[in-house]
C-alpha cells in the first residue's frame, strides 16, 4: 500500500495530525486540572464540548469539501486551530468552554479526508488492505497520543503541551493541504460534474446499516476502557490497566495487518458480532494477567471491524458525496465513543464491574444484528457512482 504514489506521504501527515487530535481532549483535561486547578468534572465538560463539536461538524465539513474543495476547507480549519491552541494557555474556564466547542466544529477533518483519498488512490482490489492500514494507523494514534501528553503535562507544564498538540494538528493539516491528495478517481471526477444526487438516493438502508455498525463498534470500544478500569479497581490492580489497554492496542494492530493481507473480506456485521461476543466474557478474568490474555481475541478483531466499516462507506457513497458520507461515518463513530463510557458505567453501577464488559459487548452484537437486518432490506437502487457493498 505504501508503494502507491503519494500514499506514504499522506499516511505520514495523517498520522501526525491524528495522533494530536486523539490526544487533544487529554491535553485540555490536563490543562484544566493542573493549570486552572479545577475539578475533573469541569475538565470533562471541556473535553465533551470539543468532542461534541467534532461529532456535529463531520458531515458539514465533508459537504463543504464536496462543494468547495479540499484546500478551501483545510485553510479555514487549520487557521481556526492556530487561533484556538495558541490561546488556550491564556484562557480562563468561562472562555475555554464555549471556545472548545467552536474548535471542535472547525477541527481539521483529517480522518475523513484520509479515507476519501484512500478510496480515490486505490483500486477496488486494494481498498480493503488500504483501509486496514488506516485502521492500524488509528490504533497507533491511541497508543501514542494520550500517553505522550499525560507524560509531558505531568513532568513539564500543560500550557506548552497544549501548544505542542495544536502545532501537530496544524502541521499535519497543512501538509495534507500541500499534498492535495485526490479525493476522486479520474472517472469519478468527470461524473462529479453532473448534478449532485439527492441524499435519499444514497443514504438508504444499506448506508444506515453501516453507520449503525459504526456507532456500535465505537460504543463497544468506549465501554471497554471504562470496564477495564472498574474490573481492575475491584481487585486492587487498577495500576495494571495500562498494560491491558496496551495489549488491546498491539493485538489490534496485528489483527489489522493480518486482515489487510487476507485475500477474502469478511462482512462487517460478522466481525462486529464476533468482537461483541469476544468482549462479553472479559469480566470473568480473575486478575490483570488473565484479562490481558482474554483481551487478545477482542484486540485482533478491532482494527478489521473498523476497516470494514470504512470500506463499506466508501463503496456505498457516490463520489460526489463521499465527503459528506465519510463525515457521517466520523460523526457516528464519535457518537459511539461518547455513548460507550456512560453505557458501561451504568451497567457497572447497577450490577458488578464485569457488567461493563457485558454491556459493551451486547451493544456491539445488537448493532451487528440491526446492521444485518437493514443491509438485507435493500431499499432503492445503488446510486450512480457507488459500488455494491459486498463487505457490509
Amino acid at each position: 500500500m505504501l508503494a502507491i504514489p503519494g500514499m506514504a506521504a499522506l499516511m505520514s501527515a495523517s498520522l501526525l495530525a491524528r495522533t494530536a487530535i486523539t490526544a487533544n481532549t487529554t491535553a485540555l483535561v490536563m490543562f484544566v486540572v493542573l493549570a486552572l486547578d479545577l475539578s475533573y468534572a469541569a475538565a470533562g465538560a471541556v473535553a465533551a464540548a470539543l468532542t461534541a463539536g467534532i461529532a456535529v461538524s463531520g458531515p458539514l465539513l465533508g459537504r463543504l469539501i464536496d462543494r468547495r474543495g479540499l484546500r478551501t476547507v483545510l485553510l479555514g480549519t487549520v487557521t481556526a486551530q492556530v487561533l484556538f491552541w495558541t490561546s488556550v494557555p491564556f484562557m480562563d474556564y468561562g472562555v475555554l468552554l464555549p471556545t472548545a466547542l467552536a474548535a471542535g466544529l472547525l477541527m481539521v477533518p483529517v480522518q475523513s479526508v484520509t479515507r476519501q483519498a484512500i478510496a480515490a488512490m486505490t483500486t477496488p482490489e486494494q481498498r480493503r488492505a488500504a483501509f486496514a492500514l488506516e485502521a492500524v494507523q488509528g490504533e497507533l494514534t491511541y497508543l501514542i497520543g494520550p500517553a505522550v501528553v499525560i507524560l509531558l503535562a505531568a513532568s513539564t507544564s500543560p500550557g506548552p503541551v497544549a501548544w505542542g498538540v495544536g502545532a501537530a494538528i496544524v502541521a499535519g493539516g497543512a501538509l495534507i493541504g500541500l499534498l492535495n491528495p485526490p479525493l476522486r478517481t479520474a472517472d469519478e471526477a468527470e461524473a462529479h460534474a453532473g448534478p449532485r444526487p439527492p441524499r435519499r438516493a444514497w443514504l438508504d438502508s444499506r448506508m444506515i446499516a453501516v453507520l449503525t455498525m459504526a456507532v456500535g463498534t465505537t460504543t463497544l470500544l468506549g465501554g471497554i476502557d471504562l470496564a477495564i478500569i472498574a474490573a481492575l479497581e475491584a481487585t486492587g490492580q487498577v495500576s495494571r490497566a495500562a498494560a491491558v489497554v496496551a495489549v488491546l492496542g498491539i493485538t489490534s494492530v496485528i489483527g489489522g495487518l493480518v486482515y489487510g493481507a487476507m485475500t477474502r473480506p469478511m462482512p462487517t456485521w460478522l466481525l462486529l458480532a464476533l468482537l461483541g461476543l469476544a468482549t462479553m466474557p472479559l469480566g470473568l478474568a480473575p486478575d490483570w494477567r488473565w484479562l490481558c490474555l482474554a483481551a487478545v481475541v477482542a484486540g485482533l478483531l478491532t482494527a478489521p471491524t473498523l476497516a470494514t466499516v470504512a470500506d463499506a462507506v466508501s463503496m456505498l457513497a457516490p463520489a460526489s458525496v463521499r465527503g459528506e458520507a465519510t463525515g457521517l461515518q466520523a460523526s457516528a463513530q464519535s457518537a459511539g465513543i461518547a455513548l460507550g463510557a456512560p453505557l458501561a458505567g451504568l451497567a457497572i453501577d447497577l450490577t458488578v464491574p464485569a457488567g461493563g464488559f457485558a454491556a459493551a459487548g451486547l451493544a456491539g452484537v445488537v448493532a451487528a444484528l440491526v446492521g444485518l437486518l437493514l443491509s438485507r432490506n435493500r431499499i432503492g437502487r445503488t446510486p450512480s457512482g457507488a459500488r455494491p457493498a459486498a463487505g457490509a
